[in-house]
């Protein structure tokens, strides 16, 4: 072939590419994504054991794992700090999403839902089969979720529910109404991070629930086997996934019935670890539930033993020696308790207790009597009593290597400011 025939081939080339086309018929690209969606859905649906479902905004696959008895005493869980009202319905929920991001670019894919129904706890898991479908997905999770729920999750308030606003968002609908939200990672920190190396939830399983997964997916492969399939590759790696995310959502009703049993129950809230029970008093004192939380140190300082790990009476999970809490620190919350309480006599002798007791805080233990005695019972002499023996337990201190140097300038100056009241007042001659 000439030069000339080979340019003139690829001329007529060129232009036949850059000749406009006739855009296909609206029907045929509609009947096209209905089909490929179609065919998307029932791929997933046969991997992980759901069903498809069409709808008007796309399609949405449904699992539904296995009811499981799970029995709540929502009366007796709702005394605890932080819980919704008895009669609350209860949501838990959580995702699982194709990042870590809350921002546009995140697409939740997997939505699973649980609640109680009587004693069993029941589950529902909605999948979006592509990207097109998330309409039918987002109006599925609306649809299961009733206005006067509160939702139960795990750093939900700080991802899954920002990120399903900003989806809802995106399609121009609103979030689903709901009456409030649990979020029981902050619990689990307040009450647990004394004994737990980790807030995750699988760190709650082991070391709380005594749930250990195997063969369990991780959590950085999720996005992965998602983004795989929706790019034509095989659903069946996506299986696994859905089996996770049924387990994320038992623990949140298991780890609910855990904090009934355990804590709400007085005759079982006995038996828990001291450090347990000063985490729970902490958590009623923010609730200004001041009664409540001097039972909780009460019953610590009273049961106050090392654990006996590894006893069948022992339903507070895995734990180690390093978990124990001090009788001092005990004493020491009790005492402030009792100080809110209105009840500074009371409180007064609560610190000579810890005082007398000689260990390293009976200095602070003093100053906190001189404090009471001097403000609150109006008893300046024995203000002054108490600021000596702090001193010398401060000198007991330093002699034994541990010396309190911003201590010592305080107690001088605060005995050189009772003695010169009470020459003043004539309160004591020699005090």
């Amino acid at each position: 072939m000439s030069d000339t025939a080979l340019l003139q081939r690829r001329l007529a080339a060129f232009r036949a590419a850059r000749a406009p086309h006739p855009p296909p018929r609206r029907d045929h690209v509609a009947s096209t994504g209905r089909q490929w969606g179609a065919a998307q859905a029932e791929r997933l649906a046969a991997a992980v054991g759901g069903e498809a479902l069409d709808g008007s905004a796309g399609h949405v696959v449904r699992v539904e794992p296995e009811t499981i008895a799970l029995p709540l005493e929502r009366p007796r869980l709702a005394s605890l700090p932080g819980q919704p009202p008895a009669d609350a319905r209860l949501v838990c929920l959580d995702t699982e999403t194709t990042g870590l991001s809350t921002a546009a670019g995140t697409l939740a894919f997997l939505v699973g839902l649980g609640w109680w129904e009587g004693d069993r706890f029941r589950q529902v898991q909605l999948l979006c089969p592509d990207h097109g479908d998330e309409a039918a997905l987002l109006a599925a999770v609306d649809a299961a979720i009733p206005p006067d729920a509160w939702l139960v999750t795990y750093n939900g308030r700080g991802f899954d529910w920002p990120l399903l606003v900003t989806r809802y968002r995106l399609i121009r609908r609103a979030a689903p109404v709901h009456a409030g939200m649990l979020d029981l990672l902050p619990h689990v920190r307040r009450l647990f991070r004394h004994r737990l190396g980790d807030a995750r939830l699988a760190t709650v399983e082991r070391g709380l629930l005594g749930v250990r997964r195997d063969g369990d997916v991780g959590g950085w492969e999720i996005p992965e086997r998602y983004l795989a399939f929706i790019h034509g590759g095989s659903a069946a790696p996506l299986a696994p996934v859905v089996t996770h995310n049924a387990e994320d959502v038992r623990s949140l009703g298991r780890l609910l019935v855990h904090l009934d049993r355990c804590y709400a129950d007085p005759d079982q809230r006995r038996l828990a670890p001291a450090g347990d029970l000063v985490a729970l008093a902490r958590s009623y004192t923010r609730e200004r539930r001041h009664d409540a939380a001097l039972d909780c140190l009460d019953e610590a300082d009273a049961g106050w033993r090392p654990p006996a790990f590894g006893s069948e009476a022992w339903p507070y999970g895995v734990a180690s020696p390093a978990i124990a809490v001090s009788r001092e620190r005990i004493r020491a919350e009790r005492a402030r308790t009792l100080r809110r309480l209105g009840r500074p006599a009371d409180a007064a002798a609560a610190w000579e207790t810890i005082a007398a007791a000689g260990g390293p805080g009976a200095a602070h233990a003093w100053v906190e009597v001189a404090k009471i005695r001097e403000h609150a019972l109006a008893d300046h002499v024995g203000a002054l009593a108490a600021t000596a023996a702090a001193e010398r337990a401060t000198e007991r201190s330093r002699l034994l290597g541990m010396p309190e140097p911003a201590l010592e300038p305080a107690l001088a100056h605060r005995r050189r400011r009772l003695g010169a009241r009470l020459r003043r007042t004539g309160d004591g001659a020699r005090p």
